[in-house]
């Protein structure tokens, strides 16, 4: 038998069985008292010593008076309690021992993944993936679905997607049912309803039973949706550059530069990615939807800091050119009104001594006895500028939906004058566009406003026909929920933060697309809706639609040039800038 005891003053005594039995009682209890003494006077370090030092004598006085046993019991219990005690001497844990440790993996199963007991009905929630800091658009993505041309627009086969997004700090503790009333309102609660009884609606991988289940921080959403994306022009992408560092393109009116809102395979990354096999592009810049012209990507990631760098110290020279209404001035004119956002959701701005400071140099280049083709030079870069200090000089965009609009009253925001407030401009805005049944153009996010169920459905077994294309589509429009670039709590939103396709083996009918990029015109026969995508649970399948005109999808302001340091990149002059251009009517 070994015994150690220690006491604050780093007294270390060792008491041998072999010498028990000849150390008589007085000499244990001065031991004792000594050590005690020492202990009182010296407060341990640990609260469990003073009891230690109690134990330790108590052991001695025993061990003085119970008789030794026979040699061969006493070896291996002295074996056995050696190894005991020199235990806390190697460091060596309780738990370090195979045995124990199973039954703590066994605890920690019991408790969840996260190692937290859980209580009855509480539900595990795994802890956020870390999202990828670099460019997430491959191959993968890019194989969704496919593309198909008719009347000369490039149109997306309807596809199943999984939106995607965590649980808001404002969503804690509502439930599934409160935050669909509330946020993500495309769609019905009976749809929602129906989509949950087919597993189409999961938290944190599980299929969600009842809308009546409550958020919780980190939970991850997933809505899997029939996805329709709107049409854009078929003009294909001219590559003006690529030397492995800068791609630049020449962007066509109506495409959008990067997934967003309802547009993700129509956008000029994933037309780049599917038909010409490039990706792990960087973002420059952006170009509004409906605004063509020069658009550059870095390569690489060193590229694409050096090219901040420049946009920020203001290095980068831009040109653009515009068709605007009326004869603007001749000579340079230099507009320098402040520009204020006026909901950071849409981008709407206007003229305002609050805004930012802004400078616009513009110089007429022809005039046709209606229309004025202008040259503008943005020196700063301030969200619209160019579309709001001519709206302000009173030469509106031709075809821009936002400032060229009367929803700014009689003089369409000229001088700045606008009678209303930002909300009562917004609603003026959504108004006019519904009466024309051009609301899309207006790219509005659901959350700012709610727009209802305007759309003309199916009422007939005939117009039903006419969805599959055994006849003549119906003239009725759709009105498209389109979003802008800025994440907004909808459906548009979970989609920016990934994606993955459910039913990636049910590729629809596709029109004929070569591999160089290069497209067939569909014919006449080609389906309005391709067969063999159709949805049961999808309000979009039963909507007839017709094709979007050009001044939907073209507003005649181009950037014609980028010009830095030690580059130059430029277009040609878009047709409807050209001096003999004649408007169609």
């Amino acid at each position: 038998m070994h015994v150690s005891l220690l006491s604050r003053g780093s007294i270390k005594c060792h008491f041998s069985s072999s010498l028990y039995s000849d150390v008589n009682r007085r000499v244990i209890n001065k031991v004792k008292h000594s050590i005690s003494s020492r202990c009182c006077v010296y407060p341990p370090l640990n609260p469990s010593l003073s009891s230690r030092c109690q134990q330790s004598s108590s052991a001695m006085e025993q061990a003085a008076v119970v008789p030794e046993p026979p040699a061969e019991v006493n070896s291996a219990l002295s074996e056995e309690k050696t190894a005991e005690k020199e235990a806390p001497e190697t460091g060596k844990r309780k738990s370090d021992e195979p045995h124990e440790a199973e039954g703590k993996e066994r605890r920690k199963r019991r408790r969840g993944g996260g190692g937290k007991n859980l209580r009855r009905g509480e539900r595990y929630i795994p802890p956020p993936q870390k999202r990828n800091p670099g460019v997430s658009f491959s191959q993968e993505h890019f194989d969704e679905t496919s593309y198909y041309f008719e009347g000369g627009l490039r149109k997306v086969c309807p596809y199943f997607f999984d939106f995607k997004t965590y649980c808001k700090g404002r969503w804690i503790g509502k439930t599934l049912l409160e935050v669909f009333k509330s946020e993500f309102r495309t769609e019905s609660i009976e749809y929602y309803e129906k989509a949950v009884k087919e597993g189409r609606i999961r938290l944190n991988e599980t299929p969600v039973e009842d809308l009546s289940v409550v958020l919780r921080n980190n939970d991850l959403m997933k809505n899997t949706v029939h996805r329709h994306e709107p049409p854009v022009v078929c003009t294909p992408l001219e590559i003006l550059a690529d030397d492995g560092e800068v791609l630049v393109v020449n962007k066509p009116a109506s495409i959008p530069v990067h997934p967003c809102g309802r547009f993700r395979h129509n956008t000029v990354i994933f037309i780049l990615g599917k038909e010409r096999g490039v990706s792990e592009l960087h973002t420059v810049h952006r170009l509004d939807r409906l605004t063509s012209g020069v658009l550059l990507f870095a390569r690489t990631l060193e590229t694409s800091k050096k090219l901040d760098q420049l946009v920020r110290d203001r290095q980068l020279e831009k040109e653009y050119v515009c068709r605007v209404e009326g004869e603007f001035p001749e000579g340079e004119l230099i507009c320098e009104e402040p520009i204020l956002v006026v909901s950071f959701k849409i981008g709407l701005c206007r003229v305002d001594p609050k805004g930012k400071e802004c400078r616009t140099v513009f110089q007429r280049r022809s005039f046709n006895g209606k229309t004025s083709v202008v040259h503008c030079l943005p020196l700063t870069g301030r969200t619209h500028q160019i579309r709001v200090h001519l709206q302000y000089l009173g030469f509106p965009i031709i075809n821009d939906p936002i400032y060229g609009s009367s929803a700014w009253g009689p003089q369409r925001g000229k001088g700045g004058l606008v009678e209303k407030s930002n909300e009562e401009l917004l609603q003026a805005l959504v108004e006019e566009h519904r009466s024309q049944e051009s609301l899309h153009m207006l790219d509005i996010p659901d959350d700012v406003i709610v727009i209802g169920k305007e759309l003309e459905e199916v009422k007939t077994s005939g117009k039903a026909d006419e969805l599959e294309g055994t006849s003549e589509p119906n003239t009725s429009k759709e009105i498209n929920h389109t979003q802008t670039d800025t994440q907004v709590p909808t459906s548009s939103e979970m989609g920016n933060l990934g994606c993955t396709d459910i039913n990636p083996k049910s590729t629809p009918l596709t029109s004929p697309t070569n591999s160089n990029g290069s497209q067939t015109e569909a014919t006449d026969s080609t389906p309005k809706t391709p067969l063999g995508t159709r949805d049961h649970l999808c309000s979009e399948c039963k909507l007839v639609r017709l094709d979007p005109t050009e001044k939907e999808l073209v507003m005649y302001l181009h950037a014609l040039r980028y010009k830095g340091p030690d580059f130059d990149y430029s277009t040609s002059l878009p047709d409807w800038a050209k001096e003999d251009w004649v408007e169609a009517d």
